[in-house]
């Protein structure tokens, strides 16, 4: 029924920086409600089972699933390296990157023809120039073309220099929304992994998930939203991502102690949801999701991923967190017993309410 074609995962060790960067650029008024990102400042360290490569099919994902509500940590390699700023060099008081037609959120794919393996990669590539002659091939907004550069010698560090800021990982806390516990598939967010500094979707590479667990709450309050703080698990994947989706982060876990002993719901379509009482799982504390009460207030039946307005109600929630924190994207909505959508953003002027995103468009996009 649904089935999607998993990439291949070849994780190499030591790519660069795992940065945090689950922000969405959006208004003054909106932000993303998960995300839901915790700063890392250490290497990437992968399993075993991350640095074989393997290709399979997703499987198909059946008519129950599991609302799970509990937190991962997230690590994303980006296809190829962003750029995310210019800096003028020294030598030539300008920036070739900038000068020569790059702009801000660009993916540099490929340097003279050879495929950039991350920031490690392209630090490597351009030490490694004959001359001055560097051509780039881009993604930008979905095309991908050729700009030639002029790098600058730098001969205090040795090497070629473009003047541009780069980055090609990121890696957070994000909320799980789903799991079929027959194939382990899952989405998670409810919105996709965007740059902090282009507020860009991350191109994918390659990705995985581990464990993860909340240590403390900074509280929403109006005109500040709050977030979740936690740790994550560096070293032991739960899981593998296979692609970045405006809608999420889908993929499959492979651990299945993460979800074992929780209960299968059906899937609701969108015509089943109506305004009204409702539930959503979330994880405020520690490793394990806990109900919380919530209203449904409206429904947009063509809300192009605000598909729900969610006022918070449970008095239990409201004391912890004051509403919806950044953190909480991805918390699994349920209605009459069904699953339905996840939350996805919060209104910072008024943190008791936010949006949601219809489960159908997650499925949708998950195969």
């Amino acid at each position: 029924m649904r089935k999607k074609q998993m990439k291949t995962i070849a994780l190499a060790a030591g790519r660069g920086i795992l940065l945090a960067a689950f922000c969405l650029a959006f208004t003054v008024v909106i932000l993303p409600g998960g995300g839901d990102t915790l700063p890392v400042d250490a290497q990437a360290v992968l399993s075993s089972e991350a640095l074989s490569a393997a290709t399979s099919e997703l499987p198909e994902i059946g008519e129950k699933l599991i609302p799970l509500g509990k937190t991962t940590g997230i690590k994303l390699f980006s296809k190829g390296t962003m750029v995310v700023g210019f800096s003028d060099l020294e030598s030539c008081g300008h920036s070739p990157a900038k000068t020569g037609g790059l702009q801000v959120g660009d993916v540099l794919l490929q340097l003279n023809g050879k495929e950039i393996q991350g920031n490690e990669g392209m630090t490597s590539m351009l030490s490694a120039l004959e001359n001055e002659n560097a051509v780039f091939t881009v993604l930008r907004d979905e095309r991908e073309f050729q700009i030639p550069v002029k790098a600058v010698y730098d001969p205090s560090l040795e090497c070629w220099r473009i003047g541009a800021w780069i980055r090609d990982s990121v890696a957070g806390i994000g909320t799980v929304t789903f799991v079929d516990p027959e194939t382990g598939v899952f989405g998670a967010l409810g919105h996709g992994i965007c740059d902090a500094d282009t507020g860009k979707l991350v191109t994918f590479g390659t990705g995985s998930v581990m464990p993860s667990s909340v240590a403390s709450v900074q509280k929403s309050k109006s005109g500040t939203p709050g977030q979740l703080c936690g740790q994550f698990d560096l070293v032991h994947d739960q899981g593998w991502l296979v692609e970045n989706d405006a809608t999420g982060i889908y993929g499959v876990l492979t651990r299945p102690e993460f979800y074992a002993g929780e209960q299968a719901l059906e899937v609701a379509e969108r015509e089943d949801l109506k305004e009204g009482p409702a539930t959503i799982l979330s994880c405020v504390a520690g490793d394990e999701a806990q109900q919380y009460d919530v209203q449904i207030v409206k429904v947009y039946r063509e809300g192009g991923g605000r598909d729900l307005l969610l006022e918070v109600t449970d008095p239990d929630l409201l004391a912890v967190t004051g509403g919806i924190v950044q953190g909480m994207s991805g918390s699994p909505i349920i209605q009459d017993g069904k699953l339905v959508g996840a939350v996805t953003h919060v209104l910072v002027n008024d943190p008791t309410r936010g949006y949601g995103i219809f489960i159908e468009n997650m499925l949708e996009a998950a195969g």
